[in-house]
C-alpha cells in the first residue's frame, strides 16, 4: 500500500505545483504509515527524479506528449501494481483531464481542487472550495481508494533530502492519440500559475504603449503580470497573460488589479487569491466588492508612488 502522486516533470525546472503536490502525498503517507511514489513521463533526467522528495519514482520514457488516455493507463497501472489508495493530482489542466479518468477506472471517489490536507481522524474528509471560491465545503470520500486533485498555492513547500528509487515503466500504454506541431515558450519570468505576487491591468490602461509601469511594479514586487481579457483580445498583452474564467485560474498570495472593473468572468479565476487589492477611478467599479484593498484614484497618478515605495522597501531589504 503507498501514495501515489502523478507530477508532470518537462519543464527546465520543477513546477512550484509538483513541489507542493510532493509535500501533499508526503504528509498523507507519514499520517498513513506509508510510502510515497510518484509517477511522470517524458525524458526528464535521473538527476531530476532522484532529487524529488518521494521514495520512488516510476517514469514512463515512452509517453512524449501529454495524452489523456496514455497517461490515464500510467496512471491506472502504477496505482495497481503499487497498491495505492490514495492517488494526488494538480489541478491544473493535464490533473483535470486524467484525474477523473483514474477515478472512473478505479471506481474511486474523487475530490476536485483540494484546498487542504484531508482529516482522517473519522474517516477521510477534504476541503475544496465550491461556488468558484465563494465558499468552502468538507467532502468525505468512502471509497476504498480515493483519488485528490490539489489546488495550486494550497500548502507551503517542504524540501525532502531526495534519493528516490527511479524505477522504468515498461508497459503497453498504446498509440498516443495527441501529435504536437509546434511549441511555443510562454517567454521569461515567473509563470502565472506559480507567481505569489500578480500584477494585472485592464482597459483602464487606455493601451499597450502605458503597460511600462505595470511591468516595473511587477519587477520590483518580484511577481508575474497579467491583464483582463479584453486587453489579450486587443493583442495590448499575449493571451497567455489573460487570467479570469476563459484564461488562466491563479491564486497568488497578492493580487493587484489596475484598471479593471471586475466583471464576473474575471473575479471567477482570481477571486481565490488571498489578499485582493484595487485600483480604480470608478468607485462603483464592481471589483472593489472582492477587494479586501482598494484605491480610488487614476492609475496613471498612483502607479508611480507605488514603484517608489517598491524600489524604497527593496533598498530596505
Amino acid at each position: 500500500m503507498s501514495v501515489l502522486v502523478f507530477i508532470d516533470t518537462r519543464g527546465e525546472k520543477v513546477a512550484k505545483a509538483v513541489l507542493e503536490a510532493l509535500t501533499y502525498g508526503r504528509k498523507v503517507a507519514e499520517a498513513s504509515g506509508t510510502t510515497l511514489t510518484a509517477v511522470t513521463f517524458g525524458d526528464a533526467g535521473g538527476d531530476k527524479l532522484a532529487a524529488l522528495n518521494a521514495n520512488k519514482v516510476i517514469v514512463a520514457r515512452a509517453v512524449g506528449s501529454a495524452d489523456g488516455q496514455q497517461l490515464t493507463k500510467l496512471v491506472v497501472s502504477v496505482a495497481q501494481s503499487e497498491d495505492a489508495r490514495i492517488i494526488v493530482f494538480v489541478q491544473d489542466n493535464l490533473g483535470k483531464a486524467v484525474a477523473p479518468r483514474v477515478a472512473a477506472r478505479l471506481k474511486a471517489g474523487q475530490v476536485a481542487g483540494a484546498i487542504s490536507l484531508p482529516d482522517m481522524a473519522n474517516g477521510f474528509r477534504v476541503r475544496r472550495n465550491v461556488f468558484s471560491g465563494k465558499a468552502q465545503a468538507w467532502v468525505e470520500v468512502l471509497s476504498p481508494i480515493k483519488v485528490i486533485s490539489m489546488m495550486p498555492n494550497s500548502l507551503p513547500i517542504e524540501s525532502g533530502t531526495g534519493g528516490a528509487v527511479v524505477e522504468e515503466f515498461n508497459g503497453d500504454l498504446g498509440a498516443a492519440r495527441i501529435i504536437v506541431k509546434e511549441l511555443r515558450a510562454a517567454g521569461a519570468g515567473i509563470p502565472l500559475p506559480e507567481a505569489e505576487i500578480v500584477v494585472s491591468a485592464g482597459r483602464g490602461m487606455k493601451g499597450p504603449e502605458n503597460w511600462a509601469p505595470v511591468e516595473e511594479l511587477a519587477q520590483l514586487l518580484r511577481g508575474a503580470t497579467a491583464c483582463s481579457r479584453p486587453v489579450a483580445d486587443m493583442h495590448w498583452r499575449p493571451h497567455h497573460e489573460h487570467v479570469g474564467q476563459t484564461g488562466v485560474a491563479i491564486r497568488p498570495n497578492c493580487y493587484i488589479a489596475i484598471g479593471i472593473s471586475g466583471a464576473i468572468q474575471h473575479l471567477a479565476g482570481v477571486n481565490q487569491s488571498k489578499v485582493i487589492a484595487v485600483i480604480n477611478k470608478d468607485p462603483e467599479a464592481p471589483f472593489f466588492k472582492a477587494a479586501d484593498y482598494g484605491i480610488v484614484g487614476d492609475a496613471f497618478e498612483i502607479l508611480p508612488k507605488l514603484i517608489e515605495a517598491a524600489k524604497k522597501l527593496n533598498a530596505e531589504r
